[in-house]
């Protein structure tokens, strides 16, 4: 990562950095991340202010060092334009800009979220929140989930009360919008499901998290990835109130799941992989690429974040499961070879392989072979 740029005075900078566009005329002089007078301004676009060093850092080490060159043509006044069309375009490509920005800051604070980092997620979440506001308008629906990614990350850092003021704009917002999704109701209840869990009113989060489940798995279907996320945290509930029966299932239902998607994922990485090894140089590269899929950052991290917590779970427990530990040894040890991390891979997939040896379950046995044998023909595999 390039080191930190050293911060500069407001003062020296002032003369040198040109008027920031209409929506941030009210934060210029205003810190990035808490609002308060600055004191310092980023060196290298001299559009971002921050109140101490400390800020700096942290919004640096969380996003700004990815978006600060992005930030110069989204932040300063546009050039003067005759036509009507230059202008039209110009507007276009404003938003564009923005719009990207506000995907990369969401999925880098996701991902930061499902890594554990939260605190590390906060700045980033706040840089989604803002460029929403900013193309989408204060009360928009398309600003639902960066107030769940800054309630979840807060939620993380033990602030719960924030978290719930997050989480209360954001109700607000879907309330006051009939044709709100389902995919951005179910995150809605997921993160309340987290915060009650996490204030330990199971209760309350029981409800929530089985209406997050109801509403993704009406969305997505029952066995989507998706869908998947509220089975794993009502099995945390279940789990801290000592239900094991019920926790157990729920966390094989999880793991089914993930283990059937990331099967689907290795059969699909093979045949595109045949197709490219077969095909004519007259071949279009689109035939072979249609049936693509891969995973996104931010569902790779939820994948090794909840799989190695039931992994965990499972080698702990008093009284152990083979087959369900080989299951999810199984699906780890596919995800790391989708991801090509092959050290892990090898290590998850023997471990599954040792399990099951003495087990009746065969067809188990056959398709983890095949995985190592796929995992052995890369050239990096090391056991």
């Amino acid at each position: 990562m390039p080191a930190l740029p050293p911060p500069t005075s407001c003062r020296s900078v002032a003369r040198a950095t040109r008027a920031p566009r209409c929506g941030t005329l009210e934060r210029r002089g205003r810190c990035e991340l808490c609002g308060a007078a600055a004191r310092l301004w980023c060196p290298r676009c001299r559009l971002t202010c921050y109140c101490d060093v400390d800020h700096q850092k942290a919004d640096w080490v969380s996003i700004h060092e990815k978006i600060c060159h992005l930030l110069i043509p989204v932040r300063i006044t546009l050039p003067f334009l005759s036509t009507e069309e230059e202008r039209k375009h110009g507007v276009e490509q404003l938003v564009k800009r923005q719009k990207y920005i506000i995907d990369l800051t969401s999925s880098t604070a996701q991902k930061f979220i499902f890594d554990g980092k939260h605190k590390k997620a906060l700045p980033a979440a706040l840089h989604a929140l803002r460029f929403s506001s900013e193309v989408y308008g204060s009360s928009s629906v398309e600003l639902v989930p960066a107030y769940l990614l800054l309630a979840e990350a807060c939620i993380g850092v033990g602030n719960l009360q924030q978290a719930s003021h997050y989480l209360s704009q954001a109700q607000w917002i879907v309330l006051r919008s009939p044709d709100c999704s389902r995919a951005f109701q179910h995150r809605l209840h997921r993160s309340f499901g987290l915060l009650y869990a996490t204030d330990g009113n199971f209760e309350q989060a029981l409800y929530h998290l089985a209406n997050d489940i109801y509403l993704a798995s009406s969305t997505f279907g029952l066995k989507s990835i998706e869908a998947s996320g509220g089975y794993f945290h009502m099995a945390n509930v279940f789990f801290r109130q000592n239900k094991m029966d019920i926790a157990n299932s729920l966390y094989a239902e999880v793991t089914d799941i993930w283990h059937t998607f990331l099967m689907k994922s290795v059969q699909t990485q093979e045949q595109i992989r045949k197709l490219r090894a077969e095909k004519s140089p007259f071949t279009e590269d689109k035939e072979v690429e249609v049936s693509e899929d891969t995973m996104t950052e931010a569902q790779q991290a939820e994948a090794i974040q909840v799989l190695n917590a039931v992994l965990d779970i499972r080698e702990k427990a008093l009284k152990q499961q083979p087959g369900e530990t080989a299951r999810v040894l199984h699906a780890l040890a596919m995800l790391y070879y989708l991801i090509l991390d092959l050290s892990k891979a090898c290590e998850m997939g023997m471990k599954a392989f040792d399990l099951l040896k003495e087990q009746p379950q065969q067809e188990s046995l056959e398709a983890i072979s095949y995985l190592l044998k796929l995992i052995d023909s890369q050239p990096s595999c090391t056991k």
